[in-house]
């Protein structure tokens, strides 16, 4: 498969790419044309009786119990905040009130 110049632009825009340098141009030009061509091939494969692979392995997800804990007081955590309150972090404020 052939990549045009403006399907190039595109990607690299896309991309936020800056392929104005020509010899970089033809470089990408030439890998992705070489991609293209290997995924082409790949539709050559005879998948027929091929069942679809939905999952790699057959294993259940092993999750562990979600057990609430106390590890730290709220006063060990404000201990080390800059800014405080009696109970709370203090932080600058990011909304406008407008």
């Amino acid at each position: 498969m052939r990549i045009d110049e403006a399907t190039l632009d595109r990607i690299a825009e896309l991309a936020r790419l800056d392929y104005s340098d020509p010899a970089a141009r033809r470089a990408i030009l030439a890998d992705m044309e070489r991609v293209l061509s290997f995924v082409e091939r790949l539709n050559e494969v005879d998948t027929a009786g091929v069942e679809p692979l939905i999952f790699m392995t057959e294993e259940a997800d092993v999750l562990r119990d979600d057990v609430a804990q106390t590890t730290i007081t709220k006063q060990e955590a404000l201990s080390n905040a800059p800014v405080k309150d009696s109970d709370y972090f203090k932080v600058p404020r990011v909304v406008d009130k407008g």
